[in-house]
């Protein structure tokens, strides 16, 4: 008979101890310990997904460092160039990937398309939050059919792989993980020990099976991955897809991957067939005006391989209220009270007795420095009420003594800035450095303290 014994287990951070503990040692958390019934060992369960007749399981041995054949990763190209992207150019085999984000943003509706799409790929969708008829209607809504996918309705892990084994797919989806136990824990779907072990078994079947997998992960109220933060550590890539649900635009960000850059980034458009790709996510990102408006500038700044122009918004008006007021949405608020500082000391703008607001277009946070030049021109074009003319835009980063510093990729952004018809950018002078400017039509004008633009530009 299997031993039976009780653990507690922080419900922050995952950490395990044999008595109740009123601060965890590991995280510092207050009255995080709950205690969880814990079952072991149970023969013959934890391995299931194995079928000794098929040569997919990897044998493990000792080797040598030296003897290791170094091969590209094999990465199955999805048709989602969106997803590839943040991938780090596609799935590789046996990765385990985390996604989390918000209630109704669209993680099921995006994992369920890519896998319909899969057309020669043999999928199984597992869900424990759906019924076969909910993702009927949701596939139905898409507009795609694939003779390759399966579904499966299950929350035990035990079931899962034993129709795993009987089906051997090529990529498997797991929607969520939250909802998952296995019958060597003796704990409620959803706490820190049943989602530490479904997730150790998945990762287990994913290596030994060389199958990829893809967990689909609740967030919290302050948008983090629900769950021990272990769970994190133990795939290879996280991504979170996020957006504001009264925009059309969703945005797929990673956040760790094994196999790729962290920085990258895919945007979506919501629609009534399901999410569409913005393969020029530059032109939702600048609104569509005929009129000139002061407080509006353009920056070129970049999200890991990709430029992206984007628009920055300032309001600057009279303080009406004894401690003016300072809002940044899709900024950081303590850049921004620095930029106001630098313009306060260097150019002697008197923004102590101004309310400041900032935002910047189309719903995304942006927190490359290449934007602080941007920001600062914003803010004098509706200090001054002055407009900045049109096809203009700006990359640059502002340091605490007013100099423009320069920045990465300043190639790619000019180069962004010309296909998209702008005339002039504003750069950093010492960018200027071993770079070829004879090769844009586009005007670069260099830059060296903040003075310089405001005389250029008012």
């Amino acid at each position: 008979m299997s031993k039976i014994r009780t653990a507690f287990f922080c419900q922050q951070c995952g950490y395990e101890s044999a008595k109740w503990n009123g601060k965890c040692p590991s995280c510092g958390q207050w009255n995080t310990f709950v205690e969880e019934r814990v079952q072991k060992d149970i023969p013959g369960k934890q391995h299931d997904w194995k079928n000794n007749d098929t040569g997919n399981v990897r044998h493990q041995k000792i080797i040598n460092l030296a003897e290791v054949v170094t091969n590209e990763e094999k990465r199955l190209l999805t048709p989602d160039n969106e997803l590839n992207r943040v991938l780090g150019g596609g799935i590789v085999a046996g990765s385990l990937v985390l996604v989390g984000g918000e209630p109704g943003i669209g993680k099921s509706t995006l994992f369920l398309q890519n896998a319909l799409q899969l057309k020669q790929i043999k999928t199984l969708y597992i869900s424990g939050e759906e019924s076969e008829q909910q993702i009927k209607m949701r596939a139905d809504r898409i507009k795609s059919t694939n003779d390759q996918f399966y579904l499966l309705t299950e929350t035990s892990t035990q079931t899962i792989f034993s129709e795993i084994k009987k089906l051997q797919p090529q990529l498997v989806i797991v929607d969520s993980i939250q909802t998952l136990h296995t019958p060597l824990i003796e704990s409620a779907p959803g706490s820190v020990s049943q989602i530490r072990e479904t997730t150790a078994e998945l990762q287990r079947f994913a290596k030994e099976s060389n199958t990829p997998v893809f967990l689909i992960g609740h967030i919290t109220k302050d948008g983090s991955i629900a769950g021990p933060k272990v769970l994190e550590h133990m795939v290879d890539t996280v991504l979170q897809f996020e957006g504001d649900q009264h925009y059309a635009y969703r945005i797929l960000r990673t956040i760790k991957n094994r196999f790729g850059s962290t920085a990258e980034l895919g945007i979506y458009e919501m629609t009534g067939t399901g999410l569409r790709q913005v393969t020029n996510p530059s032109e939702i990102l600048i609104s569509q005006r005929d009129d000139l408006l002061s407080g509006v500038a353009i920056s070129a700044t970049m999200e890991g391989l990709r430029p992206l122009l984007v628009e920055v918004q300032a309001l600057v008006t009279q303080s009406v209220y004894g401690t003016p007021q300072r809002t940044a949405t899709g900024f950081d608020l303590r850049r921004l009270q620095l930029l106001l500082a630098v313009l306060e000391k260097r150019g002697g703008f008197h923004f102590g007795v101004k309310d400041v607001f900032l935002n910047i277009a189309g719903g995304i946070r942006v927190e490359d420095p290449a934007i602080d030049l941007a920001v600062l021109c914003a803010l004098l074009s509706s200090y001054e009420d002055n407009a900045i003319a049109n096809k203009i835009c700006f990359a640059g980063e502002v340091g605490l003594s007013g100099e423009i510093r320069a920045v990465n990729r300043i190639e790619q952004r000019i180069a962004e800035a010309e296909k998209l018809g702008f005339h002039k950018i504003f750069i950093s002078r010492y960018n200027k450095k071993g770079i070829d400017l004879t090769k844009f039509n586009i005007e670069v004008v260099p830059v060296g303290r903040v003075e310089e633009v405001y005389q250029q530009l008012f």
